[in-house]
């Protein structure tokens, strides 16, 4: 099962990919087959999963990624001891993240979380110094509280020596292959993320960061998916006792590696990347940089092959994610998620809505009283039931990826015959089945591991084995299954969406 291993007339290749989200890791791998014939198989084998808990220290919260690089080093040794012989790795990770490296090449200090609270107002307060629409011009990102620029905007004003003592900032997808390999790199993809990379300029924006405090220098060029990086340094293939397998630079934003396995064809497409986090988009040759844009709350991501994402970042799952541990830590009931969905199944229907991206609902803690408080605010029944509380959420989401899907087609000129939902979330059919009622629209439903899918297809782009982007969705179409949810036709949603716009005009 080596670089390429030659039975029965197929080629066999290997590769191994680290998919890290918000809540958990998992190291995969995947054999790409080609037969005789020309086709192409992928299958994929997850052979570590491991949780990724962050720590509060003080004021702050942090990513305990020392633990996760110890994980990940697991991995590795894991799937040589399974017998495989993976040439290429891969890490794709949440975006906006990042560790700072001093002088001698160490690691300052933990990194902060993207929900730590140092960055409450620093929105406001650097559209007042840059200016709200020259902002977006030069970046084409949302307007996100955790983005990159606010964190290093917040460190720079508490006075942080870690600025000063920095010499290279790295994501943390480029960290975690640096303490893996010692390469420097950053990823193109994950750069975007920041909101001060400018794709007007195909350059970071030197001047927004020194108006910030920002270093400069700190900041790499970056490289593009499919890059290969190098070798597992001597130390770490001595410690693991496994060859020395060289590093890819995957579409390390886990949605951009997600994005590049959608199963679609070669024309226009909608994809919602669906997780604690739901990312509704469509792929552009060039960023919309527009007044447009900026006012309907769009990002413009760098994605795989040369492509933009225009896409809108929606709170997603973590609503219901939040629900769930509540409901566990006050001893109300240790649900399963199929239990979940069978209790939202059985409550009334488009009873009570929320807007999913109202900023209550961003943080963690209380958030069935945060839903019952949008509710009695908006002049709807407050649910009281666990059903009922799913069942608002799923809704309300349904009904959200449908403004989103309205906006993108404005915005694009574009009309799409469906959408095609990707990522752990589409394993709830009843939010895949609520989709397509809201759109009035078929949803095509996978695959589930979209990011390790892709992560894994452009490491095999990297190692000549597949051709391009349109090659890896095909193999991707081919490789794993897709469910069509119809629309049920039921006119009440109709009703339901023209209300929610009313109270969810963003």
């Amino acid at each position: 099962m080596s670089r390429a291993t030659e039975a029965g007339g197929a080629s066999v290749a290997t590769a191994l990919a680290f998919d890290m989200g918000a809540s958990s890791g998992r190291a995969l791998v995947g054999e790409l087959t080609r037969a005789e014939d020309g086709s192409s198989r992928l299958a994929v084998t997850e052979l570590h999963r491991f949780d990724n808990v962050p720590v509060q220290v003080g004021k702050h919260l942090h990513w305990d990624i020392l633990r996760l690089l110890h994980e990940i080093k697991r991995g590795i040794r894991k799937a040589f001891h399974s017998g495989y012989a993976p040439t290429t790795l891969g890490i794709d990770t949440w975006g906006v993240d990042f560790g700072l490296i001093d002088a001698n090449g160490e690691l300052l200090g933990n990194p902060y979380h993207y929900r730590d609270a140092q960055t409450e107002g620093l929105i406001e307060e650097v559209s007042a110094l840059v200016g709200r629409e020259a902002l977006f011009r030069q970046s084409g990102v949302q307007f996100m509280p955790f983005n990159t620029i606010y964190q290093l905007y917040a460190m720079r004003k508490a006075g942080s020596p870690k600025l000063d003592a920095a010499r290279t900032l790295l994501l943390t997808p480029d960290l975690l292959v640096y303490l893996l390999t010692g390469v420097a790199s950053c990823e193109f993809t994950m750069a975007t993320t920041t909101q001060l990379y400018d794709p007007a300029e195909k350059d970071w924006n030197a001047p927004l960061m020194e108006r910030l405090g920002i270093p400069r220098g700190l900041f790499l060029d970056p490289v593009h998916p499919g890059t290969r990086l190098g070798p597992l340094s001597p130390e770490v293939a001595k410690e693991l006792d496994v060859p020395a397998i060289e590093a890819v630079a995957v579409g390390t934003h886990d949605t951009e590696s997600a994005i590049a396995a959608v199963p679609a064809s070669d024309g226009p497409f909608a994809y919602l990347v669906c997780g604690t986090w739901s990312l509704l988009g469509t792929e552009l040759r060039e960023p919309l940089l527009g007044p447009d844009t900026l006012a309907q709350d769009f990002s413009n991501e760098g994605g795989v092959g040369g492509t933009y994402q225009l896409l809108k970042n929606i709170m997603g799952l973590w609503i219901l994610q939040e629900c769930k541990r509540e409901w566990e830590e006050r001893g109300e009931g240790n649900y399963g998620y199929d239990e979940l969905v069978r209790l939202a199944s059985e409550a009334a229907p488009l009873r009570s809505l929320i807007h999913p991206d109202d900023d209550r609902f961003y943080g963690p803690s209380e958030m069935t009283a945060k839903i019952r408080a949008y509710c009695r605010e908006t002049g709807q029944p407050e649910p009281t039931s666990v059903g009922e509380f799913v069942r608002c959420i799923l809704e309300s989401l349904a009904l959200r990826y449908r403004q989103a899907l309205d906006q993108a087609e404005t915005l694009t000129g574009r009309v799409f015959g469906g959408l095609h939902m990707v990522g752990g979330g589409i394993q709830n059919e009843l939010l895949c089945q609520l989709t397509a009622d809201a759109l009035g629209r078929p949803v095509w439903a996978g695959p589930v591991e979209a990011s390790a899918i892709g992560n894994l297809l452009l490491q095999f782009v990297a190692q000549g084995r597949c051709s391009d982007l349109g090659e890896a969705r095909r193999i991707s179409a081919a490789s794993f299954p897709v469910r069509t949810f119809e629309p049920a036709g039921n006119a009440d949603w109709e009703r339901e969406y023209a209300r929610f716009c009313d109270m969810n005009r963003s």
